[in-house]
C-alpha cells in the first residue's frame, strides 16, 4: 500500500441476514488527502466521470448477469 499503516483505519464488520447466513463487510478509512497522489480525490478532475454513462440496455445486462447463479 502507498500508505503508512498509522494513516487507514480498516474494520471487519459481521452479521447473519433474514436467512441466517453470516455475511462479513469490510469499512475502510483514510484521510481525504491520502488518495491525492492517486488521483481519486474528489477535487481532482480524474475523480470525476468523464464521459457519459453506458445505454440502458448495457446497465440491465448487467443486473441480469449478476443475478444468475453461478455455473457448478
Amino acid at each position: 500500500m502507498p500508505w503508512p499503516a498509522a494513516d487507514f483505519l480498516v474494520n471487519l464488520i459481521c452479521g447473519q441476514d433474514a436467512d441466517g447466513r453470516w455475511h462479513g463487510w469490510y469499512d475502510i478509512r483514510l484521510p481525504a488527502d491520502a488518495l491525492r497522489p492517486l488521483g481519486l480525490h474528489p477535487d481532482q478532475p480524474t475523480a470525476t466521470a468523464n464521459s457519459p454513462s453506458p445505454p440502458g440496455w448495457w446497465h440491465a445486462e448487467a443486473e441480469r448477469r449478476a443475478s444468475r447463479t453461478a455455473p457448478r
